[in-house]
């Protein structure tokens, strides 16, 4: 990868590249475990320690990928308000990384967990009516009703557990958590 400095400034250490380095490697595979590609959480991180606006070609050069991955890269980090792109208008358009962990940290999981809830309650949701009528179907066997029971007793908990953590991601994105 290229080592791009800011107009001014001096050329940095190698020490400090270095440092930088792991930090950059740490952020993606931080990344990595919540389900985003690698390579954008070294973007990401990258973005994350320059003081100045980047363009697309900036960061293609940087990571040395073409032009169409990169525009999927940073589009993804949009979504997840990781990367602001500014109103500004030159010739090409400019992103930011967004330097807040805490900040990051609260729209990335809110987006998450809210996406788990609503798969998850939204298929609960719609199995818990039908397997009630299974089970009080007159037709039903003993055994099946037993079994549509025990089902339908783990969805009702899921159903408690995802009220829970609807509760908490409202909570979250609300910035309760970061006083």
């Amino acid at each position: 990868m290229k080592q791009m400095t800011t107009l001014g400034q001096e050329e940095p250490s190698q020490r400090r590249i270095e440092l930088r380095a792991q930090v950059i490697e740490a952020i993606a595979q931080t990344m990595d475990l919540y389900g985003a590609n690698h390579s954008f959480g070294k973007l990401y991180g990258f973005m994350f320690f320059e003081d100045k606006a980047m363009t697309l070609e900036d960061m293609k050069d940087y990571m040395n990928m073409s032009k169409s991955n990169m525009s999927y890269a940073i589009r993804s980090l949009l979504d997840s308000r990781m990367v602001t792109k500014l109103e500004k208008k030159d010739r090409k358009d400019q992103y930011v990384a967004e330097t807040d962990f805490f900040q990051t940290f609260r729209v990335f999981f809110t987006m998450k967990l809210q996406r788990e809830i609503d798969v998850m309650l939204g298929a609960i949701n719609q199995v818990i009516p039908e397997l009630s009528e299974i089970a009080l179907a007159e037709d039903t066997s003993d055994a099946e009703r037993q079994e549509c029971l025990r089902d339908l007793h783990k969805l009702r908990h899921g159903v408690n557990y995802y009220t829970w953590l609807q509760k908490f991601v409202n909570r979250l994105r609300d910035g309760e958590f970061l006083d």
